[in-house]
């Protein structure tokens, strides 16, 4: 019997106004609806450590899906005057076949803000040669149009689930504030595996995160065979400013979660960076499920096949 590889089975962010969130994904970035559900009881409770249940909405753009997670508790906005290089940072990369044609679609519906400075930006050779812009949801939750170069597009990307503007999502890229403690979890305890890497700093990339002077190690990590999203670790080495972990709640704004499908708790728990594996929850439909955070506190649900 074949193995089902580990995935990234969707990223989960919380709203505290699904309606105008999905509204704003559909309209802006052309998501799909897939449905609405209700979420509740004991076992949802102690994963993710909030009482009174969810309503979830689930978006689908190209392969990839998002929840939007309403908690009937609600928890903090996100937090004014966040940047790119805070540690509770976490976008979601878009993948789009024409960058000026997004760039305009995304300018015609009101409600969004810009994290980069002056629109979309190319990055040199050595950063990629992508050209990506970076922004803010409703809500503060940050996103990224993503344009590859014509001669260096992934081969998923050049024939995409979509034939329309936006394709699919590529990746979760998230700050961390060491990039070996970070790979001590994603790479030795999850078992995934390095796929890119680069150093990007200069004008392009202040301008991009519109952070003064950054020098940003940039890790790409996937499992063997899964298909997107992946996860990029975003090292920001410079500027050198002290960097505390928000940790949010389940249901606080900036909270988003990665839920990963498919993995061997019993193989994972141990090998995880920490003195006390966290125990298992047993969900309704069988499986079960963890919930851990990484060293910076960026939330991860693990599931079970």
């Amino acid at each position: 019997m074949a193995v089902t590889p580990p995935r990234i089975a969707r990223l989960s962010l919380t709203t505290a106004d699904p309606a105008r969130a999905a509204e704003f994904y559909v309209r802006a970035l052309d998501f799909e609806r897939v449905g609405t559900c209700r979420c509740g009881g004991a076992a949802f409770a102690a994963l993710l450590g909030v009482e009174g249940g969810a309503t979830a909405t689930t978006l689908r753009l190209g392969g990839q899906e998002i929840t939007l997670l309403a908690f009937a508790t609600p928890g903090q906005p996100y937090p004014a005057g966040s940047a790119a290089d805070d540690l509770w940072f976490q976008h979601i990369a878009i993948v789009v076949s024409d960058m000026a044609a997004a760039y305009a679609r995304l300018r015609a519906v009101p409600g969004w803000s810009a994290i980069s400075a002056g629109g979309p930006q190319r990055l040199p050779a050595a950063s990629g040669g992508v050209v990506a812009f970076k922004f803010r949801d409703p809500e503060g939750h940050p996103l990224e149009l993503l344009s590859f170069p014509p001669e260096r597009v992934p081969p998923l990307w050049s024939r995409p689930a979509s034939d329309g503007l936006f394709l699919g999502i590529d990746h979760s890229a998230i700050t961390v504030a060491a990039t070996a403690r970070s790979l001590d979890l994603y790479e030795g305890g999850l078992g995934l595996s390095r796929r890119s890497h680069s150093v990007n700093s200069g004008p392009e990339q202040e301008r991009l995160d519109n952070v003064t002077a950054p020098r940003v190690r940039v890790t790409g990590l996937r499992w063997a065979d899964a298909p997107p999203p992946y996860v990029e670790l975003l090292c920001y080495e410079e500027p050198r400013r002290p960097r505390a972990p928000l940790a949010p709640r389940s249901n606080d704004v900036a909270a988003t979660r990665l839920e990963i499908d498919a993995i061997d708790l019993d193989a994972v728990l141990p090998r995880l960076p920490s003195a006390r594996p966290p125990a298992s929850v047993q969900l309704d439909d069988g499986r079960r499920a963890v919930r851990i955070r990484d060293p910076d506190g960026h939330d991860l649900l693990l599931f079970t096949a």
